[in-house]
C-alpha cells in the first residue's frame, strides 16, 4: 500500500524522497524543494529545512563537496536562457553544454521547475506560480584579467638577455678582438727599413785580404712605369757604362718569357759605385729606382781564381764562394717603425712602434793559402803552359806535415773580377776536378807497397829486358837495357823502368796493389771541399783484364786526379802518413771569433823507415846521369820525387797527345813540402816543362818558408850491376 504523506511532502518514515515528489489534488507537482505552502507563499522557516535536507540528499549519489560546486538561481523564463546562452556562445567561441543532472529524466521536481519558470514568466512579477525544484547552473568563470607584473618580468628579462649579449661581445673585443684590430690598424702605419748584411771576406793564411764586400748600388727598373724609355736610356747610358742599344729595350714594356704577363722588374746594372747610385737617382726618373748592394771586391784578381770562384747578386756560383756560401753570407736585418700618414706626416712617429732585427754579417773564411806563394806558382804555370801550348795545366803545393794547400793554380785561369769575360771551362780547378791516367809516378805507389810488403829492399835487383809482354801487349822501357841487366831500385826509378816495375808488381800481387792504391787515396776523392771533385777510379783486380796486369803498375789504366797524386806523395814525404789536403784553416764569425778548423783525417800508410828508403830511392831521379828529371833539381836542397806520362781520358775516350807530371819533395831527408805540377800537351812535350816548373816553383817556396838548405849531399848510388 501507498504509504502516506504529510502536507510537508515526507513519507512516514520521516525521510525525505529527493526530487520525487508527487502530484496533490489540484494536478500540481509538489515537493520537499519547493519552499513554499499550499496558498503559493513563501514559508522561510520551511524553506530553510527543505533547503538542509536537499544539502543532505543529492540526487544519484551526487556528493556533497560536488553539489557545492553548484549555485541555486531562481527559475528564469525561456527568453532569460537563451539571453544566457547567447552570452556564453560569445565568450567561448561556440556551445557550451548544458549543466544538469542525467539521471533525473523526466522526474517530478524538474518538471515541476519548468512548470514554475513558466509560471513566473507568465505573471510578470517574477515570483514563481508554483512551487518546484531550482535548476542548478554552473556559473562560468569571467575571462582572466592582464597580468601587467608578468609583461614587466618578460620586458625585463628580454632586456637583460640584450645587455648581456652586448657585454659578452664588449669583452670578446677587447680581450681578443682588440689587440687583433689594433694590430691590423697599425700594420697600416707601419715602414720597413732593410737593414743588409755583409758577406764574409776570403783571407790568406796571414790574413791578406783576397776577396771582401764593399757597400755598392743595383739599379733597376719597372718598365711598365717609364714614361719615356728612349729618353730614359739615353740620359743612363753615360752613368751605367752600357749602350743605349741593350738598355731600351729593358726600359721598353715586354712581356716575361714564355708569358702574357708584363715585366715588372729588369735590372739595368748591379754594383755600381755608390756615387753612381746617386746620379742615377737625382734623375728622378720615373720607373728607374736604385737600391743598397754589395760589390764582391776581388783585391787578387786572378790570384786564385780558380779555388776562390765568383758570386752574384744570390750568392757564390764556382769554387769556395760557392762550397760555403751558407758561411759567407750575411742574414740581413729589418728596421720597422711607425709612421703618420699623409705626405706631410709621412715620417717616424717619435715614442711610436720601433723594432730593429739586427744584420748578421756572413763569417770570413782564412785560406791555408800563402796569396805571395800563389801569386808565383800560378805566374810561373802560367809562363810554361803558354811555352808549350798546353790545353791545361795545374800545379799543387802541400804542406807535408798538415796536409795544408799553400797554393794550387790551373791554367788556364780568369779574372774572378770580371768572371762572365772567361769560358765557363777556364773557371774550374783543373787539379781537383780533372781526370788523368798517372803514368810513371804510379811506380812510387808500386815499389811502397812493395818495401812494405818485404817484396824488395833497397838493395834489391831486378833482372830486366828492354821488353815484356802481358797477356797480349807488350811493354818496353823508354831507357832499355840489355836483357839480363840487373837494375838497382834507385836506377829503376831513374830511368823509369816499365820492365823493372811490372815484375816488381807480379811479385807484389794484384791484391796488394790495389790495397796500396786505396791507402794511398786513389779511386775516392780527398775532401778538400772543392766543389766538383772527381774520385778517380782504382779498380779491384776482380775487374782487371788480360794486359791490365802491366797496364795498372806503370800508371794506365787508372783514373786520378793531380790532387791524389800529390797528396799521395805527400804521405811519402810525411813518413808514411796519408793526411788530407785541405784549404779551409780558420773560420772567423762576425764578432772576431776565431774557430779552427777541425782537425784532417789521417791514416799511416806504410812504415816511416819505409817511406825514408823510397824518398832516397827516388833521389836519382833529379841527379843520376841521363835521368829523367834533372832539370828538376834545386841548389844546395836535396831532392825526391818522379816523372810521368799518361793520357787525358776526355767525353768520348783518350784524347791526343799526353799528360806529362812532375811530383817531387824537398829536402828529401826531411821534407817541408810537395809540389805536383802536371800539363796536358796535345804536342807531346809537357815532360820538357813540369820538371823546371817545379824547379822554380819549390825554390820560391823553400825560400819564401825559411826552409834551411840540406846539410849534406845526396847518397851515391849505382843504376845496375
Amino acid at each position: 500500500m501507498p504509504q502516506r504523506r504529510g502536507s510537508d511532502g515526507r513519507g512516514s518514515d520521516g525521510q525525505g524522497f529527493g526530487d520525487r515528489g508527487r502530484t496533490g489534488k489540484s494536478g500540481a507537482p509538489t515537493g520537499r524543494s519547493s519552499g513554499q505552502n499550499s496558498s503559493g507563499q513563501d514559508s522561510p522557516g520551511r524553506n530553510r529545512s527543505e533547503l538542509g535536507r536537499a544539502r543532505a540528499y543529492t540526487p544519484r549519489g551526487r556528493t556533497v563537496r560536488e553539489q557545492s560546486s553548484l549555485r541555486v538561481v531562481p527559475p528564469i523564463d525561456h527568453e532569460e536562457a537563451e539571453s544566457i546562452r547567447d552570452s556564453r556562445t560569445r565568450h567561448t567561441g561556440g556551445s557550451r553544454p548544458k549543466v544538469h543532472d542525467r539521471a533525473d529524466k523526466g522526474g517530478a521536481s524538474e518538471r515541476a521547475a519548468r512548470a514554475g519558470a513558466r509560471g513566473r514568466g507568465a505573471s510578470g512579477r517574477g515570483a514563481p506560480a508554483k512551487p518546484g525544484r531550482p535548476k542548478a547552473v554552473k556559473v562560468p568563470k569571467p575571462p582572466r584579467p592582464a597580468n601587467p607584473q608578468r609583461r614587466l618580468r618578460l620586458a625585463a628579462g628580454l632586456a637583460l638577455l640584450m645587455f648581456a649579449a652586448v657585454g659578452v661581445r664588449l669583452v670578446e673585443l677587447q680581450f681578443e678582438g682588440a689587440p687583433a684590430a689594433a694590430a691590423q690598424g697599425l700594420q697600416s702605419r707601419l715602414a720597413h727599413d732593410v737593414l743588409y748584411a755583409s758577406r764574409g771576406s776570403i783571407l790568406d793564411r796571414n790574413g791578406a785580404i783576397m776577396v771582401h764586400s764593399v757597400e755598392a748600388r743595383m739599379v733597376y727598373a719597372d718598365p711598365t712605369q717609364v714614361k719615356d724609355p728612349a729618353a730614359a736610356a739615353a740620359r743612363l747610358a753615360p752613368l751605367l757604362g752600357r749602350p743605349v742599344s741593350e738598355l731600351l729595350p729593358l726600359l721598353s714594356p715586354h712581356t716575361q718569357p714564355n708569358s702574357t704577363e708584363q715585366q715588372r722588374y729588369e735590372v739595368l746594372a748591379q754594383g755600381v759605385k755608390i756615387e753612381t747610385g746617386d746620379a742615377v737617382q737625382g734623375l728622378r726618373l720615373d720607373g728607374v729606382e736604385v737600391e743598397r748592394s754589395d760589390l764582391r771586391d776581388v783585391l787578387s784578381q786572378d790570384v786564385a781564381a780558380n779555388l776562390i770562384g765568383f758570386t752574384n747578386a744570390d750568392g757564390g756560383l764556382v769554387g769556395l764562394e760557392a762550397r760555403f756560401d751558407d758561411l759567407l753570407a750575411g742574414k740581413n736585418g729589418l728596421r720597422t717603425y711607425e709612421v703618420g700618414r699623409g705626405d706631410q706626416l709621412d715620417k717616424e712617429i717619435p715614442g711610436g712602434y720601433h723594432n730593429t732585427v739586427a744584420a748578421r754579417n756572413g763569417s770570413t773564411l782564412q785560406l791555408t793559402v800563402d796569396r805571395d806563394l800563389q801569386y808565383e806558382v800560378q805566374r810561373i804555370l802560367t809562363a810554361k803552359m803558354q811555352q808549350v801550348k798546353a790545353t791545361f795545366g795545374s800545379a799543387t803545393v802541400i804542406d807535408v806535415k798538415t796536409g795544408e794547400v799553400v797554393a794550387q793554380a790551373s791554367w788556364p785561369t780568369y779574372d774572378a773580377a770580371n768572371p762572365l769575360a772567361s769560358r765557363p771551362q777556364d773557371r774550374g780547378d783543373v787539379a781537383s776536378n780533372e781526370l788523368v791516367d798517372p803514368g810513371s809516378v804510379h811506380k812510387a805507389i808500386v815499389l811502397a807497397g812493395a818495401l812494405e810488403e818485404g817484396v824488395i829492399t833497397p838493395d834489391s835487383t831486378v833482372t830486366i829486358a828492354p821488353t815484356i809482354k802481358v797477356a797480349d801487349k807488350t811493354y818496353e822501357d823508354t831507357h832499355p837495357f840489355p836483357s839480363g841487366t840487373k837494375i838497382t831500385m834507385p836506377g829503376l826509378m831513374a830511368y823509369s823502368s816499365n820492365v823493372g816495375t811490372i815484375k816488381i808488381s807480379q811479385q807484389l800481387g794484384a791484391e796488394n796493389l790495389y790495397k796500396y792504391q786505396r791507402l794511398f787515396g786513389l779511386g775516392q776523392p780527398t775532401g778538400i771541399s772543392i766543389p766538383g771533385e772527381a774520385s778517380g777510379v782504382a779498380r779491384p783486380p776482380s775487374e782487371w783484364q788480360g794486359s791490365d796486369f802491366g797496364s795498372i803498375p806503370i800508371g794506365n789504366g787508372v783514373s786520378v786526379t793531380p790532387l791524389q797524386m800529390t797528396a799521395a806523395y805527400a804521405a811519402i814525404a810525411n813518413d808514411g802518413v796519408w793526411v788530407q789536403p785541405h784549404l779551409v784553416k780558420n773560420i772567423i764569425s762576425p764578432d772576431g771569433k776565431v774557430q779552427a778548423a777541425e782537425a784532417a783525417p789521417s791514416h799511416r800508410v806504410i812504415s816511416a823507415e819505409h817511406a825514408a828508403q823510397l824518398r832516397q830511392i827516388m833521389e836519382p831521379v833529379t841527379t843520376a846521369p841521363g835521368a829523367t828529371a834533372r832539370s828538376a833539381a834545386i841548389a844546395g836542397y836535396r831532392v825526391a820525387g818522379k816523372t810521368g806520362t799518361g793520357r787525358y781520358y776526355a767525353t768520348n775516350g783518350y784524347g791526343k797527345g799526353e799528360v806529362a807530371s812532375f811530383i817531387g819533395m824537398a829536402p828529401a831527408e826531411s821534407p817541408r813540402y810537395v809540389i805536383g805540377v802536371f800539363a796536358y800537351t796535345p804536342g807531346g812535350n809537357g815532360g820538357a816543362v813540369c820538371g823546371p816548373a817545379f824547379r822554380d816553383m819549390m825554390s820560391f817556396a823553400l825560400k819564401h818558408f825559411g826552409v834551411a838548405p840540406s846539410g849534406e849531399k845526396p847518397p851515391t848510388f849505382v843504376a845496375t850491376r
